[in-house]
């Protein structure tokens, strides 16, 4: 019967709170270097915008520009959320340790 249905295999231990913290401080690092590519990009932009003469092809350019900002609002967005998570998995951690603390005393 084994064969048919497979036996059962061993559960991994869930996360620990700090295994979570750092996955997510890890996520966050990398949309912070996101950020970081679209800034220069925002830059790179903004010369073109100075040395182009108004007209279509400077709109063009600020039009990119413009989504390029977009996106990087975004971004902030999602980072000021993960950094929100783990403070609070961080407080959770705090909490949990005030506990132990507690019982064993």
């Amino acid at each position: 019967m084994r064969r048919v249905f497979g036996a059962k295999k061993d559960k991994e231990p869930p996360p620990s709170i700090n295994d979570a913290s750092e996955r997510i401080n890890k996520r966050g690092e990398s949309v912070d270097e996101k950020i970081k590519r679209l800034d220069v990009e925002l830059a790179r932009y903004k010369e073109q915008i100075k040395k182009t003469r108004p007209g279509p092809a400077q709109e063009a350019v600020k039009a990119r520009a413009m989504r390029v900002l977009k996106q990087k609002r975004m971004y902030e967005g999602q980072r000021d959320m993960l950094y929100n998570q783990t403070f609070n998995l961080d407080q959770v951690a705090f909490a949990s340790e005030g506990i132990k603390d507690a019982q064993q005393t």
